[in-house]
C-alpha cells in the first residue's frame, strides 16, 4: 500500500492506493513530481505537488534555433541540459576543430562536415518550430504553464531569415561538396 497525500501542507488529508493503481497515477499525471518519503513500516509518504512548468516563448526559441542551434542550444532552453541531441548538437564544433587541428591540410568541408550537418539540421528545427500553430506549441511546450503563446509578426521575419540561410548554406555546400568531389576543388 501507499499513501498520497494530495495537500502537502495538511498531512492529515492522505489516501491509500495498492501498487497498480499507483503505477496508473504515475503514467496518466506526468505533470506531477512524485517525493519518496519514508512513512511507516508498511507504508511509503508521496507527495504529489503540481509541477509549475516555466513558459517557453515560441518567437526565442525559433530565433535562437536559427541563430544558436547548430550548438544545441535551442533544445538546451527548450529540454533542459540533460537533452542527448543537445550535446550531440554541441559536440559537433569541437569534434570539427578537433579534426581541423589533426589534419590541418585536409579539405574545411570535410572537416566541418557535422557542424556543417548541425547547422542544417537546427535550420530545419527553426522552421518547424516556427511554423508550428501556436495551440501545438502550448500543447507539446506549455502544458502547464498557464499561459498561452501568441505569435507575432516578428516570427514571419525569423522564419524568413531562416529559410534564407538554410537555402545558402544547403546550396553552397552541395556546390563545394560537388567541386571537390568531380574537379579536385580546382574551383577554389
Amino acid at each position: 500500500m501507499f499513501a498520497i497525500r494530495y495537500h502537502p501542507d495538511r498531512p492529515d488529508h492522505a489516501a491509500h492506493v495498492d501498487q497498480e493503481d499507483f503505477h496508473r497515477i504515475c503514467m496518466f499525471a506526468p505533470d506531477y513530481r512524485f517525493i519518496h518519503r519514508p512513512f511507516t513500516d508498511t507504508l511509503s509518504h508521496i507527495a504529489l505537488t503540481s509541477m509549475t512548468t516555466k513558459h517557453k516563448n515560441k518567437t526565442f526559441a525559433t530565433f535562437i534555433t536559427t541563430v544558436f542551434g547548430s550548438i544545441g542550444l535551442h533544445r538546451f532552453y527548450l529540454y533542459g541540459a540533460k537533452d542527448v541531441w543537445g550535446w550531440i548538437h554541441f559536440v559537433t564544433l569541437p569534434l570539427s576543430l578537433l579534426a581541423l587541428g589533426l589534419w590541418p591540410d585536409q579539405q574545411k568541408l570535410f572537416l566541418f562536415a557535422p557542424f556543417i550537418a548541425s547547422e542544417l539540421i537546427a535550420i530545419l528545427e527553426a522552421l518547424v518550430t516556427g511554423l508550428m500553430p501556436d495551440e501545438k506549441w502550448d500543447a507539446q511546450q506549455n502544458a502547464h504553464s498557464g499561459k498561452k503563446s501568441e505569435s507575432t509578426w516578428l516570427i514571419a521575419l525569423i522564419i524568413v531569415l531562416s529559410v534564407g540561410v538554410g537555402a545558402i548554406g544547403l546550396i553552397g555546400t552541395i556546390a563545394r561538396t560537388f567541386d571537390l568531389l568531380f574537379t579536385g576543388g580546382s574551383y577554389g
